[in-house]
């Protein structure tokens, strides 16, 4: 989630949230879209890990299953149904796979209705068919009727995996779709396993979207190993978990659009279920979830909806409104002493752009100020994070904010990116880290009681006591009498004709450092001051 990172909202009463508190999830159950838009699947395979078998239905409004058919064979694809007039005879399964398995199409409506799935299996055996649901209504679809028509454009159609055995075809008119509950609770679907069942929705004509219906923490134990190492202390792992359930349970991001809750990669959350392997959920990951189950973060008596999180700040979180624009009351900066306390992978980055690099990345993102001439940090936040960057170019200036500030750097084309909130750039404008500095003759302080202090905004201000903190490069660094103190960092001027960006951390630098959090439970605390520390005025219940 680490880009989030919102659409319409289903409530209904979660009770382990407590009895007077709502939650975005409908009966305990979560629907995280695996595949869909662009990544459709015109076949999807299923393949049991536990149990053997499947049953057919649809999952109603209030997500639960409504039984129609079952099989006992352990791998299952379901396809698009639609054959073209030019493909007839022909069903594709996909990735250059396909079958023959009939020379006519089946009848297009029903020649005869059953009672039951089971009896519109008996008589589909007798008549070399199958068996299939179509408008809420049982009967027998097979290759031996005569007339030619193409499968409905929202009919659905499950095989035995690698044959021409067709166990059950599915057309609700695109009312309800396909649902499939696995005979156990881990099911193999593209080289991962998942817990709960499974919903095939398709497009008028098009691919099929592929949800996986899972319970609330079994989503959470398939997001908290893939956001942090499973391998992590504890009360991280745990601190992880509620925020990982509290997202969910606080909005549906994809539901008004695409009919489920939350996508499976960094957009939502990391999903990957029960993992592949040893790729995946750990005894402590999962004991994690287990410990914190049902908890999630409030503000003000309510659910929050954006318990955001990243990798690591670099020496600072910092206030939503400055990110993002948006005043959020739980979401405030802070500098952050705990992530320099442990091992940091990757904590400091340097990208280089030349003039054309730049002037073509802002070109093909709207930004046209012609070939850049110059790039500085135009005004930090008091706590010294990037608030404001202007570019000069030959056909003008313009300055951007907020998170743009970092996301319009990244280029697939250049493979160049600035990955945090927090940086300098090496250009021909005044450009500071935007980091107290401590005044001194020396490098050395006799006392902080009376130094000056020059803030992130430029004011000088007074220290008074015996200890303070300076941001640097490389973080917060504790600052006592007596200590080299190091010196603010400064633009030094764009000698080389080329834009050097140095910075420091991971992230949109708001809500909880993962990072942050490791070094947090490495020194003892638990995932309740955690979450505290990051979050603003929260309780957590």
């Amino acid at each position: 989630m680490k880009k989030l990172l919102l659409a319409a909202l289903i409530l209904v009463t979660f009770t382990a949230l407590g009895p007077t508190q709502v939650s975005a999830v409908t009966n305990n159950l979560v629907k995280v879209g695996l595949r869909y838009g662009s990544t459709a699947m015109s076949s999807a395979n299923l393949e049991n890990a536990e149990g053997a078998g499947y049953e057919f239905g649809y999952f109603d409004a209030n997500r639960n299953f409504v039984l129609l058919g079952r099989t006992d064979i352990t791998t299952i694809t379901m396809h698009a149904g639609s054959v073209s007039e030019s493909a007839a005879g022909t069903h594709y399964m996909g990735e250059a796979e396909s079958y023959a398995y009939r020379t006519t199409a089946p009848q297009p409506g029903q020649t005869e209705c059953y009672a039951t799935f089971t009896e519109a299996a008996e008589a589909a055996a007798a008549q070399g068919g199958w068996p299939a649901w179509i408008n809420g209504r049982y009967t027998v679809r097979s290759s031996a009727y005569a007339q030619t028509t193409e499968y409905s454009s929202t009919s659905v159609v499950v095989t035995k995996t690698g044959t021409t055995q067709i166990l059950f075809e599915y057309d609700s008119g695109g009312a309800r779709a396909l649902g499939v509950q696995p005979a156990g609770n881990s099911t193999w679907f593209r080289g991962y396993k998942y817990a709960g069942g499974f919903e095939y929705p398709r497009a008028s004509g098009g691919n099929l979207s592929v949800i996986n219906v899972v319970s609330l923490e079994d989503y959470v134990k398939g997001i908290v190993p893939y956001e942090m190492l499973g391998s992590w202390p504890l009360a991280a792992l745990e601190a992880q978990a509620v925020c990982a359930r509290t997202f969910v349970c606080g909005h549906t991001k994809h539901l008004s659009s695409q009919g489920f809750d939350v996508c499976a990669t960094q957009d939502c959350q990391v999903y990957y279920g029960q993992g592949s392997g040893s790729n995946g959920p750990t005894s402590t990951s999962n004991q994690a979830v287990d410990n914190t189950a049902g908890l999630c973060i409030y503000y003000n008596g309510t659910i929050v909806q954006n318990a955001v999180y990243h990798s690591f700040d670099g020496g600072a979180t910092e206030d939503g409104a400055n990110v993002w624009g948006t005043e959020t009351g739980y979401l405030k900066g802070k500098l952050d002493p705990y992530e320099s306390q442990t091992n940091v992978p990757n904590y400091s980055y340097t990208v280089t752009y030349t003039p054309a690099e730049l002037s073509w990345i802002l070109d093909q993102k709207g930004h046209s100020v012609g070939t850049v001439q110059d790039a500085y940090v135009s005004e930090y936040t008091p706590l010294g994070n990037v608030y404001k960057v202007t570019f000069v170019g030959t056909s003008g200036t313009e300055t951007v904010t907020g998170e743009t500030c970092r996301t319009i750097f990244y280029s697939s084309t250049y493979n160049k990116s600035v990955t945090s909130m927090r940086f300098r750039i090496n250009g021909k404008g005044a450009d500071s880290w935007g980091a107290s500095g401590i005044s001194t003759t020396g490098g050395l302080l006799s006392s902080l009681n009376g130094a000056a202090a020059i803030t992130g905004s430029g004011a000088v201000e007074t220290v008074w006591g015996d200890a303070a903190s300076a941001i640097t490069a490389s973080g917060v660094a504790p600052v006592t009498s007596g200590t080299a103190v190091p010196a603010p960092v400064t633009s030094s001027g764009n000698n080389s004709g080329n834009f050097v960006i140095t910075g420091t951390g991971s992230g949109h630098n708001v809500g909880m450092s993962q990072y942050g959090a490791k070094a947090m439970a490495e020194l003892g605390y638990d995932f309740r001051d955690i979450l505290e520390f990051y979050y603003t005025d929260i309780t957590i219940n």
